[in-house]
Parts: C-alpha cells; sequence; structure tokens
C-alpha cells in the first residue's frame, strides 16, 4: 500500500498519521518533548528534541507495522509564532521561545502605545506576548549576542524540515504568526522586520502549503527510516492545518479545539479583523478564519495527570491515566460540587489578554473530592472556550457546524461537557487532527487529490455527534455566569504579581 505521511509538531509532542491513498487509516504514533520554564512566564524548547521526537514516533509507528518504505510523500505543520534562530550554518543558536512564553509583555505594552495602529493596520492583530515580534524585542535588548549569532530564522515545522530536505522555505500562513507580516502585501513588512531587530535577508522565501518543499536527503533517511528522494510537501501552521484536516471548509463552520492550547475558529469567505481576535488565511483558497483561543485546554489534563496522578503507574485495567481521570470525573455531579476551576497556567489570550492571569481552584470544599478537581477541571477549560467564544458573537459571525477537535476530544466525558456548555451539537471528526490534516496536503501536492477540498470530501468520517441535554445545558449557562465573576473578582488581585 502507497502511504501519506503527516507530521504534527505541537506544542507538547511530534504525531505521526500515516493514510493510504484512498483515506483508509494506516497508522499512528506520537512523542511527547519537555517545555522549559526556567523562570515564571517562561517557555521554551530545544529543537533537537523535536528531530529525536520524529525519529521515535516513526520508530513507533514502523514497531505498528507500518512500513516506512511505502510511504510516497509526507507533509509537515507546527505550532506557529515560535522563531528558530540559527546561525550560518543553520544551526540553532538557542532554545526556542515558544507562543506560550511570557516574558515579553513589556515590549508588548511599548508596541501598542507607540506602533498598535500601524500593527494592527498591517497584520490584522494586536501585540501580545505570543507573537514572534516582541520576543525578538526582547531577545535584541537582553540577549544581543544571540542577534549577532543568527544568520537564518525558520519556524518549527519549517526548521525540521530543512533538517529533512536541505531546503529553508516557509508558507505565508505560518509567516502571518510573526507580527511582521503584511496581509495586504502578501509579503514581510520591511519596516515590522526591522523593529523586531531582523533583517529580510534573514527570513524565508514563501512557498505554498501544498508544495513539494524538496525531497528527503540520505542523511535525514538514514536517521528517520523515510525513503531518500521522497517528496516533503510544505505544511502550513497547525492551528490551519487541523482546521482543515477536521473538515471545517465552508464559511460558517466552527471549530472547538482541546489540545494543548483551546481554540474556537470560526471560518470565513473574507477576513474579519478584529483586536481581540487572532486572523488567518485558510488552507482553502480565498477562505479566513478567526480565532479566539485560550493558552491552556488539555496542558491543563497533562498537568493535572502529572500533578496529582503521578504515583499512579496506570488505571489498573492498561486504559491509563486518562481513562481514570475521566471515570472520576463522570463520578462527580454538574458544577463539580461547587468547585471552579480557572486554566490561566500561562496567563490568558482570548477574550481578556492579561499575561498576569494565574490559574485558580475555587469554591472548594471540606466535600471536595479529587473527582470533583478532575470534573471542575474539564468544566472550567470548556468555560474557558465558551469565554472565548462572546468575541465571536459580538462579531456575529454565522455558525452553522461545529466540530470538536484535539486530544481532549476523545474523552466522552469532556466532549459531553462542551456540548452542554455550549448548547449545541459537536461533531468529533475521525481522525480530523492536525496530521492528519498534514497527510491530505501531501496527498494535494503530489496529485493524489485533485484540490484540497477533494480530499476531505474522499478522506474525512464523523465519529460521533454529541447532543447537549437541555438540562445540564441550563445548569451549564447559571455555572458560566459564576465562572466570569470569579475571573472578574480575580483578576485585579493578580496584576500587582506580574513579573
Amino acid at each position: 500500500m502507497k502511504i501519506l505521511l503527516g507530521i504534527d509538531y505541537g506544542t507538547g509532542g511530534c504525531k505521526v498519521t500515516a493514510i493510504g491513498e484512498d483515506g483508509s487509516f494506516v497508522g499512528e504514533a506520537s512523542t511527547e518533548f519537555p517545555t522549559h520554564h526556567d523562570h515564571p512566564g517562561w517557555s521554551e524548547q530545544e529543537p533537537q528534541d523535536w528531530w529525536n521526537a520524529l525519529k521515535s514516533s516513526l520508530s513507533s509507528l514502523s514497531a505498528k507495522g507500518v512500513d516506512l518504505s511505502q510511504v510516497v510523500a509526507c507533509a509537515l505543520d507546527g505550532s506557529t509564532h515560535n522563531a528558530v534562530l540559527l546561525d550560518a550554518e543553520f544551526r540553532p543558536v538557542r532554545r526556542t521561545i515558544m507562543w506560550t512564553d511570557q516574558r515579553s509583555t513589556a515590549e508588548c505594552d511599548a508596541l501598542r502605545a507607540g506602533w498598535g495602529e500601524k500593527i494592527f493596520s498591517t497584520c490584522y492583530q494586536m501585540p501580545a506576548p505570543t507573537w514572534t515580534l516582541p520576543q525578538m524585542m526582547w531577545l535584541k535588548a537582553n540577549e544581543p549576542e544571540t542577534f549577532a549569532k543568527t544568520r537564518h530564522v525558520l519556524f518549527v515545522k519549517d526548521y525540521v524540515r530543512y533538517l529533512l530536505t536541505g531546503e529553508a522555505a516557509t508558507d505565508r500562513i505560518e509567516a502571518q504568526g510573526t507580527l511582521f507580516y503584511d496581509m495586504k502585501a502578501c509579503d514581510w513588512s520591511p519596516e515590522l522586520v526591522e523593529l523586531a531587530g531582523l533583517t529580510l535577508e534573514k527570513l524565508p522565501a514563501f512557498i505554498e502549503p501544498t508544495d513539494i518543499a524538496g525531497r528527503v536527503t540520505p542523511e535525514a533517511a538514514a536517521f528517520t527510516g523515510l525513503p531518500a528522494g521522497m517528496p516533503v510537501v510544505c505544511g502550513s501552521s497547525d492551528s490551519a492545518v487541523e482546521d482543515y484536516g477536521a473538515g471545517a471548509v465552508e464559511p460558517g463552520d466552527l471549530i472547538l479545539k482541546l489540545a494543548t492550547a483551546g481554540n474556537v475558529n470560526s471560518m470565513t469567505s473574507a477576513a474579519h479583523p478584529h483586536p481581540k481576535t487572532l486572523t488567518y488565511s485558510h488552507i482553502v483558497p480565498g477562505m479566513w478564519y478567526s480565532v479566539s483561543a485560550t493558552n491552556a485546554a488539555a496542558l491543563c489534563m497533562r498537568w493535572l495527570r502529572d500533578t496529582f496522578f503521578s504515583d499512579i503507574a496506570s488505571a489498573g485495567d492498561g486504559r491509563g491515566l486518562y481513562a481514570r481521570i475521566d471515570d472520576e470525573a463522570a463520578s462527580s455531579p454538574v458544577g463539580a460540587r461547587g468547585a471552579f476551576f480557572h486554566p490561566y497556567l500561562q496567563g490568558e489570550r482570548c477574550p481578556y489578554w492579561d499575561s498576569s492571569l494565574r490559574a485558580s481552584f475555587t469554591g472548594v470544599s471540606i466535600a471536595s473530592t479529587r473527582a470533583d478537581f478532575c470534573r471542575a477541571l474539564m468544566e472550567g477549560v470548556a468555560f474557558s472556550l465558551r469565554d472565548c467564544y462572546r468575541t465571536l458573537e459580538e462579531m456575529r459571525l454565522p455558525v452553522n457546524r461545529i466540530f470538536l477537535i484535539g486530544g481532549g476530544a476523545r474523552s466522552r466525558v469532556w466532549s459531553g461537557i462542551v456540548a452542554n456548555v455550549f448548547n449545541r451539537p459537536v461533531a468529533v471528526p475521525v481522525p480530523g487532527d492536525a496530521s492528519f490534516g498534514a497527510c491530505l496536503l501531501a496527498g494535494v501536492g503530489t496529485g493524489v487529490f485533485s484540490d484540497v477540498k477533494d480530499a476531505v470530501a474522499k478522506c474525512l468520517r464523523v465519529d460521533r455527534t454529541v447532543e447537549p441535554d437541555p438540562r445540564q445545558a441550563a445548569e451549564y449557562e447559571r455555572l458560566f455566569s459564576c465562572y466570569r465573576r470569579i475571573h472578574d473578582a480575580l483578576a485585579p488581585v493578580y496584576r500587582p504579581l506580574r513579573g
């Protein structure tokens, strides 16, 4: 069987998915890699860990019986905003500052004060620590030696693709995540690139997400097990690729994402820039999507697992810790017996854009159990997504279909909570994630599918549709109001603590 391979670099790990040319599922594997938090609010990763994680994931895929020699093409996607600074030999000069990093708050304040109108009109976004521009400004001021060594800038998936092919490039959707890309000119903004402390010569050229970016070198083949000479398709940002791979290819489609971060993404036929959202081009030519995003969604579940379940090797029945957490959450009633969780483990983006916010459990009583903490965490993340959605409601963007994606969507408990918090049916596509979307791009780029919509029509399936329960939905509407009041009360408490 000829195999198409999708390689996804999320914030927490590398996932590979293999499908047949007919869209049939062949296999998947994943490897986590660490994020380093050397100081409060800092988030950095080692680029070498991404490369090692790809090898590990492909080895696991092979061990599951997938013949890597039959892979005929691959494409990549990755979390955006993450600049990989490289020397003249394309070697990293430091760890990569990740999009969840909050250190550049002062730079963002200065940008909003002096450049806010220019940046918004050029880039369709407002400055926040998640963007590459303020991150580079922080480095320029605090690590001038880093800039002295930097000769090339790539981004996560582009750097890994360079290691696979020896060719350096990026796509325009990825570039839109920098805050120095001109949306109207469809090119780098010289003025904002200079403000970032970079030069145009250090930035990659543009190709399309479905273009063949290069071929696997003999050295990369020896390291990964992929066939030498195999075409590698460009790909794009994980958000764009996962929306596409989930089947959100028509205006009015809405994505709810329960991955490391949480997203509420609305598909549109034109750009709708808003100061409180993110605005990106879609994989489907001519379409756009508006993003209202929270910094921590499934990341909170991973934190709960590592913090409160680390001493439990398994659930005792082979299903693992997440299944154990699901069972405990299911045993707690709606509202978690009064406990609330606000998922601000790394500050917050939408709708508050407040890096000083901190996560909290409130409403805890002597009657609270670990099961209540598990359910409160799931409910708190769902409330956070609902909070994000308020901005899209204010923008009056239409919603015809809702798709729930990300690792958290595999939890039937969490999926049910989300459907009830939104009080709308939600469809859970399968596989419907970024690595699957990357598979489809690999097929489009090599002619297996006629175009991007043809690939989705032939390959995507819906696993289940989750219907809301009217009584639970009504109770969650009341609890959401409490959730928002708790945020409003605690936000001023955290601001003097911002470091």
